[in-house]
């Protein structure tokens, strides 16, 4: 079971792991160098050959380890006959250890270094070996004038970036002034959180990873649940995602699979709370319960064939209002999961009834949309409840609840996801590119899966209804959030595949739920190869394999 999902290892700790490696292990820091050059190699002709053409190299390099990466890889490019030169971003006496070797052995077999304004030749394969997960402060100087370089040159020439592209921050994938975009990332070790939060996501283009022999974890286990216990993060293949999903007894009935009651709806809003209750139904869920605004009940009566509907007192604007708690109550309490909030509005007395019903709730409940921002000022209300919590919020609901910015959320949405966790008590699935999902036990995982296909109205709400629906069919609230985030961006990501992902509509995402459901299920029954050394392979894996074993293909 946690040999089907990715350890995101951030800066820090992929440091100590090095030290570890080489401290402790007894493994040669030159030999781990020589390793990842040659890794670097293989992706370097792999991209030659994609261009289909005899094209020149040129190497990048700092004066760090990333740049010894780098050395290494000129000298085996040159010696296999390829045209490689280096463009050297330091003085030759700043190099030391196991880059100064490095970069001797380099000048010795007879690769050209250039230094000062070097520039790449058209239509070549650049490395960027310039900075490494090291970088810590925005980039200045000589160094940010050979990034834009690399930048320039991106528009010309295939780009491959060593364990990050330089200029990229390693833990919360944000630009440290400037940032070369790559075409090919090769990353060392271990993934890296940066790696799969945006901008750090598209500067990177395709990842792989490089197992190169440096220690997994620190412990003495020697395991990969002893990895992931030490990881920073982790991510889904879509053999954990379906290794996860709940069981379906072939004895089973509408009854085994859950009731979800979905609260939503308002004047003007009655989509939001259809397709909360789709996305329960095409997950999975066995019965699914609309609790509405009484003058709403006829029109969702006529839009959800397959959903029951339960009008309850409404104000004279068509929104929830006083009056109508007990009804909700007595409707909750037999329930299997409760999304609340799609659609709700944000009327005062609508968001006082939301705030006296929700902390009473003893089901599993998904607070979404204006649900999560209900509690803007009293967000350890929440931690009174007796069920778990689920808050689905977008960057700006976030920022209501913590009283900052969208921008300041997306600046570290890692930070900001475990800051809400913290608040709430809750599961938060902070949503985005790149959807953050932290649970009150520390752990964090971060969505493979999902693209600009899901940018558009109501494509939360049917997330909403799928993780109720998962909490109906049994899944812990970590694992159902974790879950639905991941097959409704899969959906998502395979309906753009076919069709294009501008025009996608949130009700086609919920109808592709069952195929992702489907390519999760048989990509489970495939057995997961553990961790292992010398493996190359895509990052996401898109074929559900695990963490050593070979990727055919991009996402």
């Amino acid at each position: 079971m946690l040999r089907d999902v990715w350890p995101l290892v951030g800066a820090a700790a992929m440091r100590a792991r090095d030290r570890h490696t080489i401290e402790r292990l007894g493994v040669p820091g030159e030999v781990l160098m020589e390793t990842a050059g040659g890794a670097v190699v293989q992706a370097v002709l792999e991209e030659r050959r994609s261009l289909g053409r005899e094209a020149p190299v040129l190497v990048v390099c700092g004066a760090g380890n990333n740049g010894g990466d780098g050395f290494v890889a000129a000298r085996h490019l040159h010696q296999l006959g390829v045209s490689t030169r280096i463009a050297l971003v330091a003085e030759v006496e700043r190099l030391s250890g196991d880059a100064a070797a490095n970069y001797r052995r380099a000048e010795a077999v007879g690769v050209p270094v250039a230094s000062g304004r070097w520039r790449a030749e058209p239509g070549s394969v650049v490395v960027d070996a310039l900075f490494g997960t090291g970088l810590s402060r925005a980039v200045e100087g000589d160094a940010a004038a050979a990034i834009r370089r690399i930048e320039q040159a991106a528009e010309a020439c295939r780009v491959v970036a060593v364990d990050v592209p330089s200029g990229l921050d390693a833990d919360r994938g944000v630009v440290l002034g400037v940032c070369a975009p790559a075409d090919r990332t090769v990353t060392i070790g271990l993934p890296k959180p940066g790696l799969m939060l945006e901008p750090g996501r598209s500067l990177a283009g395709r990842v792989e990873v490089a197992r190169v022999g440096i220690a997994d974890q620190l412990g003495e286990a020697g395991d990969v649940a002893s990895t992931l216990d030490e990881a920073d993060a982790w991510v889904f293949t879509r053999s954990g995602a379906g290794a996860r999903l709940p069981s379906r007894p072939t004895t089973g009935h509408k009854g085994t699979f859950g009731h979800v009651l979905v609260v939503a709806g308002s004047e003007g809003k009655t989509g939001a709370a259809a397709l909360a209750a789709h996305g329960a139904a095409r997950i999975g869920a066995g019965l699914v319960t609309i609790a509405c605004p009484e003058a709403l009940n006829a029109i969702l009566e006529v839009k959800c064939t397959e959903a029951m509907t339960a009008p309850v007192a409404a104000t004279a604007e068509h929104a929830f209002a006083r009056g109508s708690e007990k009804a909700l109550l007595e409707l909750a309490a037999p329930r299997d999961a409760v999304v609340m909030g799609p659609g709700v509005g944000r009327a005062p007395e609508t968001l006082a009834v939301v705030r006296t019903v929700a902390p009473e709730i003893e089901a599993p409940l998904i607070l979404d949309a204006d649900g999560v921002v209900a509690f803007a000022e009293a967000p350890d209300a929440l931690r009174a409840r007796r069920g778990p919590t689920v808050l689905t919020p977008h960057p700006g609901e976030a920022a209501t609840l913590l009283a900052t910015t969208a921008a300041e959320i997306n600046a570290d949405r890692v930070g900001h996801a475990r800051a809400l966790c913290e608040a709430t008590g809750a599961v938060v699935v902070l949503k985005g590119a790149a959807t953050v999902v932290a649970a009150p036990d520390g752990s964090l995982s971060l969505n493979p899966t999902g693209g600009p296909g899901l940018a558009t109205g109501g494509t939360g709400d049917v997330l909403a209804g799928a993780i109720g629906g998962l909490l109906a069919q049994g899944c812990a609230a970590a694992d159902a959030a974790r879950l639905g985030v991941y097959l409704h961006g899969d959906a998502a990501d395979r309906l753009a595949a076919e069709q294009g992902d501008a025009g996608l509509l949130a009700s086609d995402v919920a109808t592709a739920l069952p195929r992702a459901l489907a390519a999760a299920r048989a990509a489970c029954l495939r057995d997961p190869a553990p961790l292992r050394a010398g493996a190359r392979l895509a990052f996401p894996d898109p074929e559900g394999s695990a963490l050593g074993a070979p990727a055919s293909s991009d996402r």
